[in-house]
């Protein structure tokens, strides 16, 4: 049996997310991906290094978990996400993760157990980064629908995520009149003096720097977040005509 090609999969060295339940779920992928190599179904490809892998496979395993949430995988869910995939990580590495995609999608997912994994082992604004991901492929066919909404209140209540951060990220993708208030952890009734020291707390919690050390594609998408958080400020700023 030729285990080089099954050692590509993993040779790039993911880290922690080996162990745990997201360990298992890789350990019936690679299985699988393994025996479909065998037949030549797959072609051996890489993965990138340990804190981008480990980034991008509790990505696609919590993306996997909110397609699954309404008990059917959607078309348009499914054009979505490799849209997305092209768009934030290029043509080849979006390739690989779909590959990984399509085998998660078929296991069966603890939802909080991989969460709180997620949440032991990763900091804070790389798990802000993951929920600005999570709701755009949610709202990829207008709003979470209800199912989704739930699984992505679970995987936030699990991963350690603050309510107020929650319903921030919400607001960049679900727009109301109050939206921009809520982006900045507000209510309309702040003063402008409580305005922009709400947008300058933000600007540093949401900053892209926080997710250099996950590579250039995880960090263009946190600079994404960081200017829906200018553009709530600018709407802010301009209705109520201060600088």
């Amino acid at each position: 049996m030729n285990f080089t090609k099954y050692g590509k999969w993993i040779g790039g060295g993911l880290g922690w997310a080996l162990g745990g339940p997201i360990g298992g779920i890789l350990g019936f992928v690679f299985g699988s991906m393994f025996d479909s190599m065998q037949s030549g179904e797959y072609e051996q490809k890489g993965f990138t290094p340990t804190q981008e892998g480990d980034f991008k496979v509790s990505l696609l395993v919590l993306i996997a978990a909110i397609m699954k949430a309404d008990g059917k995988i959607l078309k348009s869910e499914l054009t979505y996400v490799k849209a997305f995939m092209l768009r934030q990580f290029g043509e080849a590495e979006s390739e690989r993760l779909l590959l990984l995609l399509r085998e998660i999608l078929r296991q069966e997912l603890d939802v909080n157990e991989i969460c709180e994994q997620i949440q032991e082992n990763m900091e804070y604004p790389s798990r802000l980064q993951l929920v600005h991901f999570l709701f755009g492929v949610a709202s990829s066919d207008g709003e979470p629908h209800p199912a989704e909404a739930e699984v992505l209140q679970r995987i936030c209540l699990h991963m350690g995520i603050r309510q107020s951060d929650f319903d921030s990220i919400k607001a960049m993708f679900i727009k109301d009149t109050g939206s921009a208030y809520r982006i900045l952890e507000i209510t309309p009734d702040a003063t402008d003096e409580e305005v922009k020291k709400a947008y300058r707390k933000m600007a540093l919690k949401y900053h892209p720097d926080k997710v250099t050390h996950l590579g250039e594609d995880v960090q263009h998408a946190a600079k994404e977040k960081f200017q829906q958080l200018n553009a709530a400020y600018n709407e802010i700023k301009q209705q109520r005509g201060f600088n």
